[in-house]
């Protein structure tokens, strides 16, 4: 018995799958998928990493390179220059240095004496070397009921502000972003270095033909 195969001519089109059989496509979607998966995974590890390093060299390593120093603004007397949840970048300077229109941090000279960062309204030089300062929120309507003196030589005097950032910078204190970050941030830098390893150079073909 002799069985006839058949034979395409040279330059002929290949077959095309039956109406409905969407294998083909499914493949070349899969594959798409996964080339943009590895071609997008580095960058995002990258990303991350990224904004990890800017944001401990800003918080914890600028301070002490360049002496400023970084505060979370938690209420709203300042607004809209400065919003809660901003981060205040402030830099020290001599107390007598102090004029009217500057907005400084300080300690309230009352109850708990906690910090708080106001505009100067006045500014008095006492017989004694001692600056007194009256100060105002820039949402209050009223001054604020105290003459604090500026104890010290150095006084903070606010010289950025960054939106939303105190926000975030809260948001990494809690437990549960805590435990995210401490497992998290290995489990990406092991992906990265491991996706670095594995894949394939331009001139390999990916599929492991020659």
């Amino acid at each position: 018995m002799t069985t006839v195969l058949p034979v395409r001519r040279p330059g002929a089109a290949a077959a095309l799958l039956p109406a409905g059989d969407e294998r083909s496509t499914a493949g070349r979607r899969a594959d798409r998928g996964h080339h943009v998966l590895g071609r997008t995974a580095p960058w995002l590890v990258r990303g991350v990493m990224g904004i990890a390093v800017l944001a401990f060299a800003f918080l914890a390593v600028g301070p002490h390179a360049f002496g400023y120093r970084t505060m979370t603004m938690l209420t709203g007397s300042m607004a809209p220059h400065i919003e809660p949840g901003d981060i205040t970048v402030v830099t020290p300077l001599r107390v007598t240095d102090v004029t009217e229109g500057m907005v400084i941090a300080y300690h309230v000279p009352i109850g708990d004496r906690s910090l708080v960062t106001h505009r100067v309204v006045s500014v008095e030089h006492t017989p004694d070397g001692r600056v007194q300062v009256r100060t105002k929120g820039d949402a209050n309507a009223a001054i604020d009921p105290w003459t604090a003196v500026l104890e010290g030589d150095t006084a903070y005097q606010v010289r950025a502000v960054i939106p939303e950032l105190g926000s975030a910078v809260q948001l990494l204190r809690t437990p549960l972003v805590n435990q995210v970050l401490l497992y998290g941030a290995p489990t990406l830098l092991a992906g990265w270095v491991l996706l670095s390893i594995w894949r394939p150079t331009r001139n390999e073909p990916e599929d492991g033909r020659a």
